[in-house]
């Protein structure tokens, strides 16, 4: 059956098996006949033809709207088929010229001086919060884990990643830290209790806000760990010891970088230490969101390079003291995610709906295949005022969490969130 839809599957599987049954019932296979066979259905004609005219963003819909199916094999296999045969290939010039006009309206779109971050923040962190408790560890950890050693759980994954950052921050009792965008307020209240600091988080979600403020009264650290709904750009206070930022950047915007450590350099001490833990990806100025992510779960949101971040940090003043590659970590994350939301699939339907939950799906799934394909990674990158603010080798950082982690069988369970 001839099809643009075809034509373009045919230009793209040329290993592995990929079985497409259209409306009518008619079945095409593509691809070399290896491996394990994926096997997709569409419902009607004009869904395969949306498919043709712009996969980024249509497959997702479609998949959301049940109008493309899974016979064989789940929507990860699916992606993770199509991905590992189009590496670096761009199968029209109508393809290529949307991709350049995404990349155009995402260099814009950071740099424009309009303040969305309050309305995208709600958009995704103020879903009930039932639904996190789907896929998320025990502490509500909303970023990427660390997977040391690769077979652990994802509760000791995330627990290992807040003893990785607490290391770097090389804290001492009594210091004052800053936590910018606190999400759950798991990190605020392990810094507190495993270091002996006092903890301030900001957060732009009241969700988040009042589960953090919650959890810190019950856990009897209101004296030491407090939240605030509060933007970065306007807080006003006297220079924290510490700041950590974990899983925020990523909602900055390019055009925003400078402003961004430069208000860091402001409430940071001289003596002080930051560590920021953020995505990043392999090429600046090529970068735009998946069409489909920007509009269904994190709009406005921006993936950036090193090599765009760097300069700003360079130009507010502080200096980079340490910079780490999480490879993989973050598809590890993710694949943990998507097996517990997927499990869990009647309750997600039970909260929202089936097309909610297949575009939870589709977003998990394709998140993972990024960081598994796509040259995606994590950085934490460690920055200070002063080159003597940390020690010239990494061997305090290995010692810190040896130390934390004894200190840790010491700690009190942690309560399941509660939400109203």
């Amino acid at each position: 059956m001839a099809s643009p839809l075809f034509d373009l599957i045919e230009k793209i599987i040329k290993t592995g098996t990929l079985k497409v049954k259209t409306e009518t019932g008619e079945v095409t296979t593509f691809g070399d006949g290896t491996g394990d066979p994926v096997a997709i259905r569409f419902t009607d004609r004009q869904a395969q033809d949306l498919v043709a005219k712009d996969p980024a963003l249509t497959l997702g819909e479609m998949y959301m709207q049940g109008r493309f199916l899974m016979e064989e094999g789940d929507i990860y296999d699916f992606l993770s088929l199509v991905r590992r045969n189009t590496l670096d290939i761009v199968f029209s010039p109508l393809m290529a010229a949307r991709v350049f006009w995404r990349i155009g309206l995402a260099q814009v779109g950071t740099r424009l001086p309009i303040n969305r971050n309050r309305k995208n923040v709600s958009h995704h962190y103020d879903l009930t919060p039932p639904l996190f408790s789907l896929f998320l560890d025990e502490d509500w950890q909303y970023s990427c884990a660390y997977f040391d050693p690769p077979d652990i759980s994802l509760d000791e994954a995330q627990l290992a990643k807040k003893r990785h950052i607490a290391a770097k921050l090389r804290l001492s009792e009594g210091q004052r830290v800053l936590e910018i965008g606190s999400g759950w307020g798991g990190l605020s209240m392990y810094l507190a209790e495993m270091a002996g600091v006092d903890c301030t988080g900001i957060t732009l979600s009241h969700e988040q806000h009042d589960i953090s403020e919650d959890r810190a009264a019950k856990r009897g650290l209101s004296d030491r760990v407090r939240f605030q709904l509060q933007d970065y750009r306007t807080m006003k206070a006297k220079p924290f010891d510490r700041i950590v930022s974990v899983g925020m950047f990523e909602h900055v915007g390019i055009g925003r970088y400078r402003n961004f450590f430069d208000k860091c350099f402001e409430l940071l001490d001289d003596d002080g230490v930051m560590v920021l833990h953020s995505i990043g990806r392999d090429i600046a100025g090529h970068g735009h969101t998946n069409p489909f992510i920007e509009k269904y779960i994190f709009p406005g949101g921006y993936i950036p390079s090193l090599a765009e971040v760097l300069p700003a940090v360079e130009k507010s003043g502080l200096l980079v003291r340490d910079v780490e590659i999480l490879q993989m970590h973050y598809a590890y994350t993710l694949r943990a995610w998507r097996e517990r939301f997927v499990a869990r699939k009647e309750e997600a339907i039970r909260l929202y709906d089936e097309q909610f939950f297949r575009m939870w799906e589709f977003y998990l799934a394709g998140s993972e295949m990024a960081f598994e394909w796509d040259k995606m990674f994590v950085f934490q990158m460690q920055l200070s005022k002063s080159q003597f603010a940390t020690p010239n080798n990494r061997r305090y950082m290995f010692e810190a969490e040896e130390k934390l982690k004894a200190a840790e069988a010491t700690r009190a369970p942690l309560e399941p969130v509660e939400f109203d």
